[in-house]
């Protein structure tokens, strides 16, 4: 078992890797070009093999050996015609005559009329260009056009035995009209190739590509002035509770720590949050859930640090194609004991019995949903021809990576945390039978904690939010990942201090369920984050048709549950840790 454990986590640690390796060419030497995959522009996620159009192919179509990340990412590459020589300019080089009979002709003006775009690579550089153009004019008499493009012109820049930079112009020369062609038509293929020489040298040629105008448009500019302004209003907002919170503590600590000759004037008075003193640490319902939650939360807590730190520290570039997946998919398997150690331990400080089925739930909290979740998904791309449809032996590596990596390690993290845990530190007793909750006004309602608990948060990342979308959903590289660990950081800090807030008021209100409240009232961040993706999706994107909305709201309802895991962790340790205090320093009778 521990030889199977070593040898998958190395061989998914190498394929974060692979294929980002520099290439070395010499001169005449044959560059590929590999063809990778067609779709309509405003549905990033909706993409086919580029096969599945009628265009020139080779008799034997030989696919290219891809990493898992770019397996994941919808990459489909495999060799092409173009016969190109490193350092030799041609013009006019004949790639093949095809002949479209009905079906064909049909398919590809649908795709001209979807707006169609391609994907070829070319040294791990992306080329992209539209299949066709589509134009309506004049309402009467209408006109209806669409034209394939059928010359393609690459230009490529070398240093020394390098190549540097890459694109594809496709509308040099006129294409043909096919809204006017019959059935039978024959349509010729042609290409050219220009190379020019560049003093940019290969470890910069990531920042060449990034400033130059690609294929899709930026949308993504530094926005450094909403982010400050955003900061200003968190740090007020952490400091507006902190001081609240200091002195309303303050004065409650002169209130409840009287001297015994006060102590019966105190008894007649005493409310608040020191009168459920036998009470508040009451185990809560549900207790082996609670201890998963909390396991898989502070899993995911550790998981989005890892990305964060590995991606500052450029692992992650527009040469690595989904190297960031490939990378998810390992540090998920590998941190999993995390998840098994904290639920367990704290399954155990709260006298569970039941530890097998708690690793077991535990094991499944986040396995399960995204099983379902991705089953459906999948299942749309497998019946629509997608390249997002997983291969088997993709689905049989993620399944073994989970069998036999991430379920042993949460169970070996799950004995690790049950032998090690020790006693909960309850600074008072609880008695036998629990004291009446009164009832409160609607404004203190746990409906109303969860929305101010879930909104706060969420105002904190709301600037990030439109550029983190449109990096997942769009065509988008995100560089900014020092910011992203700066709102990621004030993220954590406005759960916490929302959520003692919270905790505070309710235990004020002698309501001593916190236990769970905690947990929900910072996790309804997910349910905002939710609610902006459909405003996005209707309002900021183009997206449209089934695929792309199945994949959009599946994965999207995925994230927002994530999103709930690991703020209600923080949001629960962060209120254990200040309810601790509290009891701590004031005096019991």
């Amino acid at each position: 078992m521990a030889t199977s454990l070593v040898t998958i986590v190395v061989a998914l640690a190498l394929s974060t890797q692979s294929f980002a390796a520099e290439q070395h060419f010499e001169d005449g030497g044959k560059v590929p070009i590999y063809v990778n995959k067609v779709g309509p522009y405003f549905n990033p996620h909706e993409t086919y093999h580029y096969y599945q159009l009628p265009v020139c192919r080779p008799e034997t179509v030989e696919t290219k050996s891809l990493t898992l990340g770019e397996i994941l990412d919808g990459d489909r590459m495999a060799e092409s015609m173009y016969d190109i020589k490193f350092k030799e300019s041609t013009e006019s080089q004949h790639l093949c005559t095809m002949k479209l009979d009905e079906k064909e002709l049909t398919q590809m003006q649908e795709a001209i009329e979807d707006l169609y775009y391609f994907e070829f690579v070319v040294d791990n550089i992306p080329l992209r260009g539209f299949v066709g153009h589509f134009s309506e004019k004049n309402i009467f008499p209408h006109e209806h056009q669409v034209m394939l493009w059928t010359h393609h012109h690459f230009y490529l820049e070398y240093n020394k035995d390098q190549i540097i930079y890459a694109n594809i112009s496709v509308n040099e020369r006129q294409g043909v009209m096919l809204s006017t062609s019959q059935p039978g038509v024959n349509i010729e293929f042609t290409y050219n190739v220009t190379w020019k020489e560049t003093k940019v040298d290969y470890g910069h040629r990531a920042m060449k590509l990034l400033k130059d105008p690609l294929f899709f448009p930026r949308t993504l500019e530094v926005h450094w002035l909403s982010i400050i302004n955003s900061m200003v209003l968190v740090f007020l907002l952490i400091g507006f509770v902190v001081i609240i919170l200091m002195r309303v503590l303050k004065n409650d600590f002169a209130r409840y720590n009287l001297y015994e000759d006060d102590a019966e004037d105190l008894d007649q008075e005493e409310n608040g949050w020191k009168i459920i003193n036998t009470d508040v640490f009451r185990v809560p319902q549900h207790k082996s859930l609670l201890s998963a939650i909390l396991g898989v939360g502070s899993q995911f807590l550790a998981l989005a640090t890892f990305l964060l730190v590995m991606a500052m520290l450029g692992m992650f570039n527009v040469h690595r194609h989904g190297s960031m997946n490939s990378a998810a998919v390992l540090i998920y398997a590998l941190t999993s004991c995390i998840a098994g150690y904290v639920s367990s331990n704290f399954y155990k400080q709260l006298k569970g019995e039941k530890w097998v089925w708690n690793i077991v739930l535990t094991s499944c909290m986040f396995s399960v949903p995204f099983f379902m979740v991705w089953s459906f998904v999948n299942s749309v791309a497998w019946y629509q021809g997608s390249t997002q449809a997983l291969p088997f032996t993709t689905i049989l590596l993620l399944m073994v990576v989970w069998i036999l990596v991430g379920y042993p390690l949460t169970i070996i993290g799950g004995i690790i945390g049950k032998n090690t845990a020790g006693d909960f530190d309850a600074p008072c007793r609880t008695k036998n039978i629990s004291r009446e909750i009164p009832a409160v006004p609607w404004y203190r309602s746990a409906t109303m904690h969860c929305i101010i608990g879930g909104f706060l948060p969420f105002s904190a990342i709301s600037v990030e939010m439109y550029y983190i979308f449109t990096t997942l959903w769009g065509r988008e590289h995100y560089t900014l990942y020092g910011i992203l660990f700066v709102v990621y950081g004030i993220l954590l800090s406005v759960t916490a201090c929302i959520s003692v807030a919270l905790s505070y008021f309710q235990l004020s209100n002698e309501d001593y369920r916190w236990w769970w409240r905690s947990i929900f009232s910072a996790g309804s961040t997910g349910f905002f984050v939710f609610l902006y993706s459909i405003f996005y999706f209707f309002k900021r994107s183009s997206m449209s048709g089934t695929l792309q909305t199945v994949e959009f709201f599946g994965y999207t309802i995925l994230v927002c549950y994530v999103f709930f895991l690991m703020l209600g962790t923080v949001s629960f340790f962060a209120s254990l840790k200040f309810i601790r205090y509290i009891y701590t320093y004031v005096k019991f009778a």
